[in-house]
């Protein structure tokens, strides 16, 4: 869950400031230069070609989403046309067209403790008191005891829960803090040590049946079916803590938060997995939405393998930006889909509609989630702020720009449009981007260009290269297509257009000529480049195919991998002159998977006819014969820069050298993922070098 008030948290802008009309509706901006076009001096002094390729292919994207928990709490018994204005804004066909939504079951504070959360982040408890029930009473619930339960709690975030329900193709119920008397201190907003656990290892049974029990009273009363339960909100953190005023009460912490370590979390999990079955609910589990990926890295690989096992769906949080491949990597060892759970951020200086930074950095964001971390869904914290705590004055002394619209959360029965309006910045703007034009259902491609995503249709017939110009100059982008087997005749690029100037303006096609297509785009802008036309795959797009031979240099290390004197292990080399040495050389095979991202190898020496493989945990060479096991297995991964990671996918350990050496001949071993240069390897074909024909 965000917590816009540490400034720790704050990601980068970019820089310059311009203009743009606020509102929801498109408006006119001039067209950029087509290929057939001088470009101006500005737009001559930056261009970028990129070359989307269909080779590395994800599978099916699931789509764009949102947590509903403070914007819905604060709204869902505000008057129709403004709850009806803000729906459209974010799930109709012409705002943020989400299709996820992640439910928040609160926690709850005892009645006898007066509110102190931020607006809307008291969000109602699933559980019902007994009168005279106080903080001190901890003892009382019992999960099997209907009269324990309240069926008609947090009526709010419910109300959005039926007005979006036909829109919805994945639910998700997830937790920011456990009940008040299941916790160390007696409050939802964390411990007295926001270091120390918070929920009490005595509880653990307890929440796990409250986290069962109120995902299947949901479903039942809204007749939606939740697909997912994460228990846990950037559980291994010091962020959530409680503290008390002179008078007793609290004033410190404005959200629900939980401090649960990794060895709390696999006790929750081993709960939870039990209780989901004994429950009416098919949902499975995610864990653990933690705050980024390196600590998300650090929780799972704490976990043995019998509780990850229980984890349908790994979630991770994207506030810090580092590690996102190890997290990418994990998964795919794991052979689970990954989410990127939750972000927001500022990008800015004060509250501003018109600053193209918030909407430059949000769509920055996108794309590097998109690129390192191949999520299979990507989610909004919440794209609803409340704008009286974003406004000068408010908890910011400058005020912020969190959230893509901003309404009052203090609004009342009484209010219209008028006296409660709602506001929308750049975000919404560079996030339609993506969310029009990469849709539930398509497939996320590589790129070779850290500005841009790209993604192919559903159907295979089009594709979607979105391209962030974050610079004060307009750039010539050239969409290299020529990674697709199929180009048409008609083949032509669209350039939709977010600037200062308009948003999402649509220009003309530009016809693709000779495999391209380049169109310069203004300064400071986000453009969909809509391609129709192009399908399938060229022969010679991908870098790893059968029969070729290669040689992989090590990033950190500059040396080349090869077969160690003994013949069975694994070191660096020195690059050598000429012709390649036969024992730098490796040739692979393709033994599964149709998405290409996860597509498995079998990795072989031609010359010593042995293959790469892991035993009693380190990487050798053996004879090329006998069954292909996991150990034998590797999955390569890429963000377009021509590296790659190698997982064994017996291990999930990554190809390294160790200790980052650089010596000749320092051993290469295995290690878990951590997005280290020494865990990078340079793929180079030498086929024509080694002598060898491609089969």
């Amino acid at each position: 869950m965000a917590r816009r008030t540490r400034t720790r948290r704050r990601l980068l802008g970019v820089i310059g400031i311009t203009t743009l009309a606020t509102g929801t509706g498109l408006v006119t901006a001039p067209a950029p230069y087509a290929q057939d076009q001088a470009p101006t001096a500005a737009a001559a002094a930056s261009s970028v070609t990129v070359q989307p390729d269909p080779s590395y292919k994800h599978d099916r994207f699931e789509g764009w989403g949102t947590s509903l928990v403070w914007f819905a709490n604060a709204t869902g018994d505000y008057p129709k046309e403004i709850r009806e204005k803000l729906a459209d804004l974010l799930f109709g066909k012409d705002g943020l067209d989400l299709n996820i939504a992640r439910y928040n079951i609160g926690g709850g504070n005892a009645p006898d403790v007066k509110d102190y959360l931020r607006a809307g982040g008291a969000v109602e408890g699933w559980w019902k008191a007994p009168a005279g029930t106080t903080r001190e009473d901890t003892d009382w619930w019992s999960a099997d005891d209907k009269a324990d339960w309240n069926p008609n709690a947090d009526a709010t975030q419910r109300w959005w829960v039926d007005r979006i329900k036909k829109d919805i193709t994945h639910w998700e119920t997830f937790s920011n803090s456990p009940p008040w008397f299941m916790t160390e201190s007696g409050y939802v907003s964390g411990g007295f040590d926001s270091k120390t656990d918070q929920l009490k290892t005595e509880s653990v049974d307890d929440f796990a049946a409250y986290m069962a029990g109120a995902t299947e009273r949901l479903e039942k009363a809204h007749r939606i079916k939740v697909d997912t339960v994460d228990p846990f909100n950037e559980p291994n953190t010091d962020y959530w803590g409680t503290r008390l005023g002179a008078d007793g009460q609290p004033v410190g912490g404005r959200q629900e938060g939980a401090h649960i370590g990794p060895e709390l979390q696999q006790k929750v999990l081993r709960a939870l997995a039990p209780a989901l079955e004994k429950s009416r609910s098919d949902a499975d589990i995610s864990a653990m939405d933690e705050t980024n990926p390196n600590i998300f890295s650090q929780n799972w690989n704490s976990y043995p393998q019998e509780v990850r096992d229980l984890v349908d769906q790994m979630n991770v949080h994207t506030y810090g930006t580092g590690g996102r491949t190890s997290a990418r990597d994990l998964a795919k060892a794991a052979d689970k889909p990954l989410w990127m759970s939750e972000v927001e951020g500022d990008w800015g200086d004060g509250q501003s509609f018109t600053d193209m930074r918030p909407g430059l950095g949000l769509a920055k964001q996108m794309v590097d989630d998109l690129r390192e971390l191949e999520p299979k869904a990507w989610v909004f914290w919440q794209p609803v702020e409340d704008y009286d705590n974003m406004k000068p004055g408010g908890e910011s002394a400058k005020g912020g720009n969190w959230g893509s619209i901003q309404l009052p959360f203090s609004c009342t029965s009484k209010d219209t449009l008028d006296s409660c309006p709602i506001y929308t910045n750049t975000k919404f703007d560079t996030a339609r981007n993506f969310t029009h034009y990469i849709k539930p259902g398509d497939r996320l491609i590589k790129t070779d260009d850290t500005s841009s995503a790209a993604a192919v249709s559903k159907k295979g017939d089009g594709a979607t290269v979105v391209h962030v110009n974050s610079t004060t100059e307009a750039r010539a982008v050239t969409v290299d297509l020529s990674k697709f087997g199929k180009i048409s005749r008609k083949a032509t690029v669209t350039p939709v257009v977010t600037s200062a100037d308009g948003k999402l303006v649509r220009q003309a096609p530009v016809k693709v000529a000779d495999r391209k297509a380049t169109i310069t785009v203004p300064a400071q802008s986000v453009t969909s480049f809509v391609v129709k036309g192009v399908s399938g795959v060229a022969k010679d797009a991908a870098l790893l195919r059968k029969g070729h031979t290669y040689e992989l240099t090590g990033v950190q290390s500059g040396k080349e991998l090869a077969v160690a004197a003994n013949g069975a292990g694994l070191v660096i080399r020195n690059a050598t002159a000429g012709a390649g040495d036969a024992g730098r050389q490796w040739q692979l095979r393709k033994i599964s998977g149709d998405t290409a991202n996860e597509q498995r190898y079998v990795f072989s020496n031609p010359v010593e006819g042995k293959r790469l493989a892991v035993r009693d945990g380190a990487p050798v060479l053996e004879a090329d014969t006998g069954p292909r096991d996991k150990a034998t297995q590797w999955i390569m991964s890429t963000t377009g820069d021509g590296t790659y990671t190698l997982i064994n996918a017996a291990t999930g350990r990554l190809l390294e050298v160790g200790g980052q050496a650089t010596n000749d001949g320092a051993a290469v071993t295995l290690w878990t993922p951590n997005s280290g240069s020494n865990q990078r390897w340079k793929v180079s074909d030498v086929t024509a070098e080694a002598g060898s024909q491609p089969k």
